[in-house]
């Protein structure tokens, strides 16, 4: 079983910037494709980004590219989700998952959720 846990959340102003960590216990961490997910109240869960397990390939969510940037240390079993220029729309509780598949399979490990709320 793998477990993830998100931290970073938080309040912050528009046009602020916060990055998000997620740490796993997988013990094969460098062989899992990572993804941030988020879900606003009343909204369907949505992608995010993700990070294909070998190589640097990185997808993003609509509009999101340019403002929001993955990555990931292998050596510290982590992923970071870069997030500039926050806009209220972006506020949600922010998921990470992973994956042994492509960007876009299924994610069978999931994190708790962490809040992200961006203020006007």
């Amino acid at each position: 079983q793998v477990q993830l846990v998100e931290s970073g959340g938080g309040l912050v102003q528009a046009g602020g910037s916060l990055r998000l960590s997620c740490t796993t216990s997988a013990r094969t961490f460098r062989t899992y494709t990572m993804g941030w997910f988020r879900q606003a109240p009343g909204k369907e869960r949505e992608f995010v980004a993700a990070m294909i397990w070998y190589g640097t390939t990185t997808v993003y969510g609509d509009s999101l590219k340019g403002r929001f940037t993955i990555s990931r240390d292998n050596a510290k079993n982590t992923v970071y989700l870069q997030m500039n220029s926050l806009k209220p729309e972006d506020t949600a509780v922010y998921y990470c998952a992973a994956t042994r598949g492509a960007v876009r399979a299924p994610y069978e490990y999931w994190g708790q959720g962490t809040q992200v709320t961006v203020s006007s």
